[in-house]
């Protein structure tokens, strides 16, 4: 399937480089071309800079590695475009406090993951993966030794999530099923899944399969 990266951000570059250095062809978009084009040269073979209209016209999978706000801009944009399609959302809903924190910008109690699910059309194909670390280690975690630290992704969509997976794998992490779209929030920042929640770190499969029902159940 063909995979397009959308954002070149701290986080769309990071996964860019990441997969591409696991062999895997991207489409890579951006608001401006020509810093698109500068990545994708600088990434080598396996990029090739597009347009974000481009990228939807032609990718399966599409990672929006955006923020929030933009994710709701391109589903308001592209609609019915993204039917059949992967969408794997990494965004944390988040921004400055002022006070050297971050705040979330939507409910206490709400997902990104699931609110953009009910914004969706029928039949795009939802995954929440790529988010729960932060970019520095995201930078710094993959294809970490000797044991691969997890990449933690929820979808209720079995096909989609093991074509994600694949691509967390390709990334150099380990994938690790955390449930449906309704466990997004564990996923996102403060949720206890996520590296500045209960977890504190990059952790292991051993640590990740013991943490996630013993977490859930809180």
């Amino acid at each position: 399937m063909t995979l397009a990266i959308i954002g070149t951000g701290n986080i769309g570059r990071r996964l860019a480089s990441h997969l591409t250095e696991g062999g895997v062809d991207i489409l890579l978009a951006g608001r401006d071309l020509d810093e698109t084009r500068s990545q994708a040269v600088e990434l080598g073979a396996h990029a090739t800079a597009v347009t974000v209209d481009e990228a939807i016209e032609r990718a399966d999978i599409l990672i929006l590695a955006v923020w929030f706000d933009t994710i709701r801009e391109l589903v308001a944009t592209y609609g019915d475009r993204l039917v059949g399609k992967i969408i794997v959302d990494p965004s944390n809903p988040i921004a400055p406090d002022g006070q050297g924190g971050f705040v979330k910008t939507i409910g206490p109690d709400e997902s990104s993951g699931e609110l953009l699910a009910a914004l969706l059309p029928e039949g795009a194909r939802l995954v929440k993966a790529f988010g729960t670390l932060s970019a520095e280690s995201l930078d710094t975690a993959a294809r970490r030794t000797p044991e691969l630290a997890v990449g933690f992704y929820a979808t209720d969509d079995e096909g989609a999530g093991s074509a994600v997976a694949q691509l967390i794998s390709a990334a150099g992490f380990d994938p690790v099923h955390a449930g449906g779209i309704d466990a997004s929030i564990r996923l996102e920042v403060f949720g206890d899944l996520h590296e500045f929640g209960a977890l504190g770190r990059p952790v292991n499969r051993a640590e990740a399969e013991a943490a996630l029902p013993r977490l859930a159940a809180r």
